[in-house]
């Protein structure tokens, strides 16, 4: 279990020693409880039916579903780059949390015996968690188009097993799809990074989706750094709403931020027959357009701010028809000048009147809130550089570019953030309802998940014993999760 601290006393108390010992004892004992909820929602044994793991079974200590949690529940409890992995090494949590393994042979050395003095039946125990080139090779296994695409597609199966939980296996009738850009900052030259100078930094800038009605993530692409916002949206759109009703809903609408509407992406939703709400740059024309509405009427204004709406016709030299615009105009309370925008849509007025547009695009604020947490508290660490060798053991060799292998290696770690976010997520709804309570993924981490605790065995059984303050929050969440059951497709 490591090695033991020389012991030391503090000053301002000559009582109190610090000492460690060769203890089951951890800070992570919250990654159980993720564990069990990626368990009930079987994305992990959905995922290796379907990804291609070119190792030599004769030769593989750590099986891929076991390097899969370990990557996402290091992730979910905060622990952002592989090297951290050495330290978790010999976490008791850690070890039951990540383990396909049965009873206590997480928590046995590969030569421990069991009671009785006969040798368990179960595979091998590797000695403590995967380390950190076992990691990074599974990272070059998944960096494959191929598992990409599985990735991105465990993405949405995470969100629609959680919701059909909560819904006897039913779809929802109608969902909202938010669509936006995502600057993430990266420290160094990865492949595919560049300065941007509308975020005045040197980022990535991935596009990704989510469900407004839920806060689930449902797909990411990875792109460079300084590509426009609609750069691939066409595609990407069109895919994740085809995916999106296929499996999550009957219908389903998009929202865009105002770098989305271009003619191609705006033309390809309304021959889909997808409805859409997106806010429109404003330009010269707009501009123009707006000037006659942009005075207050005669007399004192009320105390709460007012709102008014004008509707419109607007075709862009670009677009290949006029479409519905909606002028909004806001009055700001303790300021002279009105201020306006401009909202764009193919639902008719009679379908949805400009008040209910305004709310329904308003709503995006959730979204992005959802997108800040993926940022802040998922944090992830895109530092993959180019290599200029590629070995994993049991593996044919693949010609790839170094630069092409790093970026596609960073996408498998933006992949990977945004499945914990997503179990993270599953755990948060779990425990808002049961607690009554909004919260924040970092106030559950904080709280729920990095909780210390004491494992003791005894025969064959493991005790996980934590303090009375997580214990109620603990008990809220899991009584939820018992009866927390996925239902199949209906």
């Amino acid at each position: 279990m490591g090695e033991n601290l020389t012991p030391f006393w503090a000053d301002f108390n000559g009582s109190l020693r610090f000492d460690s010992r060769s203890e089951r004892l951890t800070t992570e004992a919250g990654a159980v409880i993720l564990r069990e909820v990626a368990e009930r929602l079987g994305i992990v044994p959905w995922l290796v039916e379907r990804l291609h793991d070119p190792r030599n079974p004769r030769l593989i200590t750590h099986p891929l579903a076991e390097l899969l949690h370990t990557s996402v529940l290091m992730m979910a409890q905060g622990w952002r780059d592989r090297d951290d992995a050495d330290t978790l090494r010999d976490d008791a949590a850690m070890r039951l949390a990540v383990s396909t393994r049965r009873g206590i042979s997480p928590l046995l050395g590969p030569e421990t015996k069991e009671e009785g003095g006969t040798r368990s039946k179960n595979p091998p125990v590797p000695e403590g968690l995967a380390s950190q080139p076992t990691l990074s090779r599974l990272g070059r296994v998944l960096a494959e188009e191929e598992n990409r695409n599985v990735l991105r597609e465990g993405l949405l199966e995470v969100a629609s097993r959680r919701v059909k939980a909560g819904r006897d296996g039913h779809r929802m009738r109608y969902a909202s799809i938010d669509v936006d850009g995502l600057p993430i900052d990266v420290h160094g030259h990865q492949p595919g990074s560049k300065y941007n100078g509308h975020y005045h930094a040197r980022i990535y800038h991935p596009i990704v989706a989510s469900l407004a009605e839920t806060g689930d993530l449902v797909d990411l692409r990875l792109r460079e750094g300084n590509v426009h916002s609609a750069d691939g949206a066409l595609e990407f759109v069109l895919s994740v709403v085809e995916r999106v009703e296929k499996k999550l809903c009957q219908v389903a609408s998009v929202r865009l931020d105002a770098g989305f509407p271009e003619e191609k992406l705006l033309a390809g939703l309304e021959a889909r027959g997808t409805p859409y709400v997106a806010r429109v740059k404003n330009n010269e024309v707009l501009d123009r357009m707006a000037e006659p509405y942009l005075f207050r009427p005669v007399g004192r204004p009320p105390k709460e701010p007012r709102t008014w709406f004008y509707e419109m016709r607007y075709r862009a030299e670009s677009w290949s028809r006029s479409r519905r615009v909606v002028l909004v105009v806001l009055e700001r309370q303790g300021e002279l000048f009105l201020h306006h925008f401009w909202l764009i849509t193919d639902w008719s007025s009679e379908q949805m009147d400009a008040g209910a547009l305004l709310e329904l695009y308003r709503e995006r604020g959730t979204a992005e809130s959802h997108y800040g947490e993926l940022k802040s508290v998922l944090d992830p660490a895109l530092s993959s550089s180019p290599r200029q060798k590629s070995h994993y053991r049991g593996a044919v060799p693949q010609q790839r570019t170094a630069a092409g292998d790093a970026f596609a290696q960073n996408e498998v770690i933006l992949l990977l953030n945004a499945l914990a976010y997503n179990v993270m997520h599953a755990a948060r709804v779990l425990l808002a309802g049961a607690t009554g309570e909004g919260w924040s993924l970092m106030r559950m981490r904080e709280r729920v998940l990095r909780v210390a605790a004491r494992i003791l065995v005894h025969g064959r059984r493991a005790t996980l014993v934590i303090g009375k303050a997580p214990a109620k929050l603990w008990h809220a969440l899991w009584s939820s999760l018992i009866v927390w059951r996925y239902a199949e497709n209906r």
